[in-house]
């Protein structure tokens, strides 16, 4: 007889033949009623107990987490649910683990009950409170952060809480239409509304995305999602990078990886607010080559060229993207709200992107007497399905030839902001740089570890190396920059940790295939973490990520971003080493003492780092709905800003061009629009504070005697 976890890996196999062939299974003497449902709630149980590289256990203790998580993602601000509501509902806290085991599922539909009663209840209190006006003069706050609160205790606290966050979006509003008023009260044609109007229109504003918010609550955030947000509670639960793609968003995904439409080029997705967050940024795309649009900015409003803006705060993702996509050429304006708080407008031309455009690039950086190379490495991508597709290892080889062309003393790679991607490519990135060797180990759930290998002899490059990292330096990136600092082969600088995911994933399928080409099923999927990284010296890169051997300080440094800030992460553990010998070419641990020793004593940096932490705590923070105080705040929140963009842009710009292998690309494009945004890029460059510090300390390197001053 099939063990339990042969039993349940057949199942996989044949989950897409087998999942909807039947409506009863018989168990002994008893028939069972299997519901679609039911089924998919099991089969996904299944896998994640037996698949998963570190499965929770299905227990007691498990069922209250994704009864908290569940309720919280239904209502993260506790506007919704009173109380007696969750008293009703608090038999199945610890009932869920039956479920997910094949129970009758209870928990959801007892949930959805009291959903779709509170949501016309809810409609109604908004708009009784929205039909009279503010008062501003006040003091109260308005928590941002539900989870630091409980469910109201009654109606009357539900109904006082919806009213300070119904003030706050007025507030925001008012502040934003009296500044209005006031830069363009000379304005030919300009009407001067007084505050009493324009706190009207505020609130009008307001009631216009609340209608639009909760119409789509109604008409599309149905049984069915809320039942694939169950899914997915529960297998974040087991960590943060399994997930559970009904099929409508596996199809969107895809669509957004196709890059087979005009837009900006970002992926978006809802935050739990209710807005449209920056996902991710496309290289290449309108939003990466704006240098405006980072991941987890807000987008409050978008307007077709010249129109008025639309309010589209509330909005689903999908019909916020039906909007910002458009014809080839045509503009688009976002009005986004950073994590600072600071609100900005980003005005773009819609395109399709350009493959070659979100490659690897290179240019020259003169720095006194030495030339340094510097690349840039947007994802480590590979297209395996094309014999002649790109792959970035070998466009990074044709990078660096074309830099030792140059007559480079060293050379700068450039992986900020980069979130991973393909396993064999980071193994050929890092034998390109040494001679040969181990580059990363991988283990599976059973303990099982292998070490994948440079087999390649010698390096096309053997001189002075920087690495330059960030928070969002994740996953594909940590293992190369792990592999540059295990073999002392170069310095890493950059924020003081990288991302932190050191988990592999693959895609477990659901149903029946919907066609022969995408791979897309008609019950979506699980992306599921069945192997964990591990750098060569037995340490993970789990949670805690790679520490630079510099450390700068950058604008996202001290918000909570990062794999360690998720309580479902996997932890942080080690294997045995692996053998292998470093570089002896060089050693760079004087130029790496000196370069700290320079950072921590420079007051501009300092004082950046100071203003950093101030806004992450701020943002943290109640917010003051009395006008004065928090006129007072966004003033000093601006101010700090324009500060910090002050302190981390240069002064004087660096002496940046492109490779004489590619003056063409950049400047006799045949593309003129393609050849400007190629200027554009190399324009960015010449004013990037860290990439200029880089710099300086890769000449610490070729003249490691020679003292440099951090200006």
């Amino acid at each position: 007889m099939k063990s339990k976890k042969g039993l349940v890996l057949t199942a996989i196999v044949l989950f897409g033949a087998l999942f909807f062939a039947f409506k009863v299974i018989d168990s002994g003497n008893e028939t069972i009623n299997i519901t679609t449902r039911q089924r998919l709630l099991n089969a996904i149980g299944s896998l994640l107990e037996e698949g998963h590289y570190s499965p929770k256990t299905i227990n007691d203790a498990f069922s209250k987490e994704v009864y908290k998580k569940y309720l919280n993602l239904l209502d993260g601000d506790k506007t919704l649910f009173t109380q007696a509501d969750i008293s009703t509902i608090k038999k199945f806290e610890t009932t869920l683990d039956d479920e997910i085991h094949g129970a009758a599922i209870a928990f959801a539909p007892a949930v959805s009950a009291i959903y779709e009663k509170r949501v016309p209840e809810t409609i109604a209190m908004y708009k009784e409170i929205l039909a009279q006006p503010f008062d501003f003069s006040k003091d109260e706050s308005f928590f941002t952060d539900g989870e630091k609160i409980d469910f109201a205790l009654n109606d009357a606290e539900r109904k006082d809480r919806l009213r300070r966050e119904l003030k706050f979006y007025t507030l925001e509003r008012f502040v934003d239409l009296q500044e209005q008023r006031e830069k363009n009260k000379d304005t030919k044609d300009f009407v001067v509304k007084a505050d009493t109007a324009l706190e009207r229109e505020a609130r009008m504003k307001v009631l216009k995305f609340m209608d639009k918010r909760y119409d789509r609550l109604k008409t599309t955030f149905n049984d069915d999602q809320r039942f694939s947000a169950y899914l997915n509670v529960i297998t974040n639960l087991m960590d943060p990078h399994t997930d559970y793609f009904p099929p409508i968003e596996k199809r969107a995904f895809d669509e957004e990886m196709s890059r087979r439409f005009y837009g900006i080029g970002a992926q978006l997705r809802e935050d739990e607010n209710g807005g449209i967050k920056i996902a991710s940024v496309q290289p290449g795309g309108a939003a990466f080559k704006s240098g405006e649009i980072a991941v987890n900015d807000i987008i409050i409003k978008v307007a077709q060229g010249k129109e008025e803006p639309v309010d589209v705060t509330g909005y689903a993702t999908e019909d916020a993207v039906k909007i910002i996509r458009g014809n080839k050429g045509s503009e688009v304006r976002l009005t986004i709200k950073k994590l600072d708080g600071t609100i900005k407008v980003v005005t773009m031309i819609r395109e399709e992107v350009s493959l070659d455009e979100g490659l690897v690039r290179g240019a020259v950086i003169q720095n006194g007497a030495d030339k340094i190379g510097y690349i840039y490495l947007p994802e480590f991508y590979a297209d395996f399905e094309n014999e002649n597709g790109s792959r970035c290892s070998k466009d990074v080889a044709i990078e660096v030839e074309k830099l030792k062309k140059e007559n480079v003393k060293g050379i700068v790679l450039d992986i900020r902001t980069n979130g991973g991607g393909s396993l064999y490519e980071v193994v050929q990135m890092v034998g390109l740089f040494i001679n040969q060797g181990p580059v990363v180990q991988v283990r599976d759930k059973d303990g099982k570890s292998s070490a994948l290998n440079d087999r390649q002899s010698g390096a096309i490059y053997d001189g002075p190396l920087a690495v330059m990292v960030n928070e969002f330096s994740a996953s594909a990136s940590e293992i190369f920059a792990a592999a540059i600092q295990d073999y002392k082969r170069g310095i890493i600088i950059g924020s003081t940790s990288t991302y932190g995911k050191g988990t592999v994933q693959k895609t477990i399928p659901f149903g029946k295939p919907i066609d022969f080409t995408s791979g897309r099923t008609e019950y979506g999927a699980v992306k599921l973490t069945f192997q964990k990284y591990y750098r060569i010296n037995g340490g993970s890169v789990q949670l805690k990520g790679v520490t630079p051997d510099v450390i700068l300080p950058d604008a996202y440094e001290f918000y909570k971003l990062r794999e360690k800030d998720n309580a479902a992460a996997l932890p942080w553990d080690e294997i045995s080493k692996v053998p292998y010998d470093t570089w002896n070419n060089a050693d760079f641990s004087a130029v790496v003492q000196k370069e700290n020793a320079k950072i921590a004593e420079n007051k501009s940096l300092n004082l950046l780092k100071s203003n950093l932490q101030w806004l992450s705590k701020s943002a943290e923070m109640p917010i003051n709905l009395n006008i004065t105080k928090y006129k007072d705040m966004q003033k000093q929140i601006k101010s700090t800003v324009n500060q910090n963009n002050s302190l981390l842009k240069l002064n004087t710009d660096m002496n940046v061009e492109a490779m004489a292998a590619d003056h063409d690309k950049f400047y006799n494009n045949p593309d003129k629009p393609k050849g400007d945004r190629y200027q554009s890029w190399l324009k960015a460059i010449k004013t990037d504070m860290h990439l200029d510090e880089t710099v300086k300390m890769v000449s610490d390197m070729i003249h490691p005697q020679t003292q440099t001053v951090l200006k």
